[in-house]
C-alpha cells in the first residue's frame, strides 16, 4: 500500500490526527512512570525484614502503673519472659526495646572513629537482653550472639553504664567502614565525643530492618546492643515466635496469662510483625493501587479515543470508500488502509510519549530522588499503544470495509 495517499489524507485533516497522537504521547509517559513506581513501591513493601517465618512473630506490650525499684523491676521482667516460655506452642521469646517496621522508637548515632565530626550513620537500636538474633530467626553471617556475662544490667535512672559489645547489620556494617570484608572486632562509637560509650562488634546479621523501615539502605541500618534496663521506663516489650499456626491462639494466651500471674495494675496488649508491615506500606500499597487505576483509566480513555477519530473518519470518508470499492478495491485493502493510517499516527504518538517519559522521569530523579526510568518500560508502553490502537481502530475498519459502493455512493 502507497504511504504517501495515507499522508496526503492526513495532512488535509489533520486535526483529529494531532489530537490522537498527543493523547497517546501523553499517555504513554504517564503509563511508563506510573507502572514503574507501582513496580518500585511493591518492590519495597515485600523487601525482606530479616525476621525468618514473620507470620509467626507476636509482640506483647506490658505497661506497669507500679514499676517499683530497680530490683523489683528485673524480677518482673525475668518472670514475664518465663510465663511467656513456658506457654504451649511458644518456641522463643526475646524481650526487645522496638519492633520491627513498628514506626515507634529510638535510633542513635554512630562513628568508627571518635575524632569524626560528621558520624558515619544513624542507625535503629534495638536493646535486648535476649537472644533476639535467634527470636527473630536472624541470619548470622559473621561472628556470633551475646555472651550471657555481655549483658549488664543497668539502672537508667542512677546508672551511667552502656553495653560494651554490639551485633550490627551488614548494611549498617558497609556504611560506617566502607572497603572492609571482616567487621568483627570492630570497634564503633554511639556519637563522635571524647566520653561517648565504644562497642566492639562481635557479631554481623544480613539484615534487621528498623523500627521506620526507610525505603532506601538506609531501612537496613540497624543495631543490637545487649542490656537489661530499669528506671526510666514503666514499658515493656516481648517478641515471641509462636509455632506455625499457633501464633493467634497464643496471642490471647499470652495476654491472660500475664494479667492472671500479678496483682499489679498492667496495661497490656497484643499485636504481630504482619500487622506493622500491613501498616508501615499502607500508604506505598494505595498509591500503587491509585497509579494502577489511573493508567487503566489512561488506557480506556485513549481507545475510546481512536475509536471515536475513526469512526468519524469513515462517516465523513464514506463516498470515498464507495467509489474505492467500486474501482476494485477489496474489503482487505479498504482494512489495511485505516490500519496503516492508524498505525503511523499510533507512532508519531508513541515517539513523542517516550521523549516525554524521559522527560517526566528526570523530573522525578532530580525532585523526589527516584530512580531513572529503565528502557524496558519504554518498550512496552510503545508496544502496548501500538496494539491498543489497532484493537481499538479495527471495528470501524472493519465497517468500512464492509460498506456497499452502491451504498456509500448514493446521494442522500
Amino acid at each position: 500500500m502507497e504511504i504517501r495517499p495515507i499522508l496526503s489524507a492526513l495532512m488535509r485533516s489533520k486535526t483529529g490526527a494531532i489530537l490522537v497522537a498527543v493523547q497517546i504521547a501523553i499517555s504513554l509517559a504517564i503509563l511508563a512512570n506510573a507502572l514503574h513506581i507501582v513496580n518500585l513501591r511493591q518492590a519495597v513493601a515485600a523487601r525482606p525484614t530479616g525476621v525468618a517465618a514473620e507470620n509467626d512473630i507476636f509482640y506483647v506490650h506490658i505497661q506497669n502503673m507500679n514499676r517499683g525499684n530497680h530490683q523489683r523491676q528485673l524480677s518482673e521482667q525475668k518472670r514475664q519472659a518465663a510465663l511467656l516460655r513456658a506457654l504451649p506452642g511458644v518456641l522463643s521469646v526475646a524481650q526487645t526495646s522496638q519492633a520491627v517496621l513498628s514506626r515507634s522508637g529510638n535510633s542513635t548515632s554512630v562513628s568508627a572513629k571518635r575524632s569524626q565530626v560528621t558520624p558515619s550513620a544513624n542507625i535503629s537500636t534495638y536493646v535486648t537482653p535476649d537472644a533476639l538474633v535467634k527470636t527473630y530467626g536472624l541470619k548470622l553471617v559473621e561472628g556470633r550472639d551475646f555472651l550471657p556475662e555481655e549483658v549488664p544490667e543497668i539502672d537508667e535512672d542512677v546508672d551511667d553504664r552502656y553495653p560494651t559489645v554490639a551485633i550490627v547489620t551488614l548494611a549498617a556494617a558497609q556504611k560506617i567502614w566502607p572497603g572492609e570484608t571482616s567487621f568483627v572486632g570492630k570497634t564503633l562509637y554511639r556519637g563522635n565525643g571524647a566520653d561517648d560509650p565504644e562497642l566492639r562488634v562481635v557479631g554481623v546479621v544480613e539484615r534487621l530492618q528498623t523500627q521506620v523501615g526507610q525505603v532506601k539502605a538506609e531501612g537496613e541500618y540497624s543495631i543490637l546492643m545487649p542490656a537489661r534496663l530499669t528506671g526510666g521506663r514503666d514499658s515493656l516489650l516481648y517478641a515471641v515466635r509462636a509455632e506455625p499456626g499457633q501464633r493467634d491462639r497464643l496471642m490471647k494466651e499470652a495476654e491472660q496469662a500475664i494479667r492472671t500471674a500479678t496483682s499489679d495494675r498492667l496495661l497490656v496488649r497484643t499485636d504481630t510483625l504482619e500487622k506493622h508491615r500491613t501498616s508501615r506500606y499502607r500508604a506505598d500499597r494505595g498509591l500503587s493501587w491509585m497509579l494502577i487505576a489511573v493508567s487503566t483509566l489512561l488506557l480506556l480513555v485513549t481507545a475510546s479515543g481512536i475509536v471515536g477519530i475513526a469512526s468519524l473518519w469513515v462517516t465523513q470518508r464514506r463516498k470515498q470508500i464507495g467509489v474505492r470499492r467500486a474501482l476494485g478495491a477489496r474489503r482487505v485493502d479498504i482494512l489495511r488502509y485505516f490500519l496503516t493510517e492508524n498505525f503511523m499516527i499510533t507512532s508519531v504518538g508513541v515517539a513523542c510519549g517516550v521523549l516525554l517519559a524521559l522527560g517526566l522521569n528526570q523530573l522525578l530523579v532530580s525532585q523526589l530522588e527516584m530512580a531513572r526510568l529503565p528502557p524496558v518500560y519504554l518498550l512496552a508502553g510503545a508496544l502496548v499503544f501500538w496494539l491498543l490502537g489497532v484493537g481499538a481502530v479495527y471495528g470501524p475498519a472493519w465497517r468500512a470495509a464492509s460498506i456497499s459502493p452502491a451504498t456509500a455512493t448514493r446521494s442522500t
